[in-house]
């Protein structure tokens, strides 16, 4: 596959599972789902010219009530795709409603290739009964990793991790740290990673320790209760409030200008 420089990569993904209008609305993401000539010569074309596997993740579909990605994978399986995922959820459901991991289990019965799912899983009791029941050869976590940062070693050690907020403000200041190594320290490099951190934060406040939960173990679409931390730290990293995220931004990259706001672009909230 030519590119100007060599790149160290192990695989190339085509996202068929955007959900975003403005991205929708130009036939991408989500909405190749439906546009099968499209889609069949990108996938021909990329399986045949690259050196590396392609993948593809997709939806259920574009509408709630008409699931067609149980009639894609058997065609892009024989159009060189070496690895699909499936989000249960369509297009236009976005995040509401519970993923449908009975219907990832149908369309992973169509193929021979691996499928990994994907919806829903914040604890590993979830991870390994959605992998079992399902039969998917791995599950990606999206939304999950984003609350939960350490949820990949909960999973692989198969426990619960109490986590301190000393402890997840560690893992603030890492990202911090990384962006300013990334982007660079001077003004501009400062403020993207401001963004960016914001941006996560806007996620992870969404976690509920496990030592105070009500109804162990948390789940993702399970509306947040009113609570206090067990300090103030914990407090904070909890907050809901654009304007405490912002503290915790200038405790490792500096106060921000009297008129600065903060509103996070990616609404993915949804609770049953």
């Amino acid at each position: 596959f030519p590119t100007r420089r060599s790149s160290d990569l192990d695989f190339v993904d085509i996202n068929m599972g955007c959900p975003i209008d403005l991205v929708f609305k130009k036939g991408m993401g989500s909405g190749l789902m439906i546009r099968h000539r499209p889609v069949e010569i990108i996938s021909r074309t990329m399986a045949s010219l690259m050196s590396r596997p392609l993948t593809i993740k997709m939806r259920t579909g574009v509408y709630k009530d008409k699931n067609v990605a149980h009639t894609l994978f058997p065609k892009l399986e024989t159009l060189g795709v070496a690895a699909l995922t499936i989000h249960g959820r369509s297009r236009e459901q976005r995040y509401t409603k519970l993923a449908d991991w009975e219907y990832i289990k149908e369309c992973r019965e169509t193929v021979d290739i691996p499928v990994f799912g994907n919806g829903d899983i914040l604890n590993y009791e979830d991870y390994y009964a959605h992998k079992n029941s399902s039969g998917v050869d791995g599950i990606m976590l999206a939304r999950g990793a984003l609350i939960k940062p350490w949820l990949f070693t909960e999973i692989k050690e198969k426990r619960h991790w109490d986590i301190s907020s000393s402890e997840r403000l560690d893992i603030v200041k890492d990202f911090a740290n990384y962006g300013l190594e990334h982007w660079g320290s001077d003004d501009r490099g400062l403020e993207t990673t401001r963004k960016f951190l914001l941006e996560w934060l806007s996620f992870a406040y969404r976690y509920v320790p496990f030592g105070i939960l009500k109804c162990p173990p948390q789940r993702i679409n399970e509306r947040l209760p009113f609570y206090a931390g067990r300090n103030e730290l914990e407090t904070l990293l909890s907050s809901p409030n654009s304007k405490d995220w912002v503290k915790i931004t200038e405790m490792f990259l500096g106060k921000v200008k009297d008129d600065f706001e903060f509103v996070a672009r990616h609404r993915a909230n949804s609770y049953g």
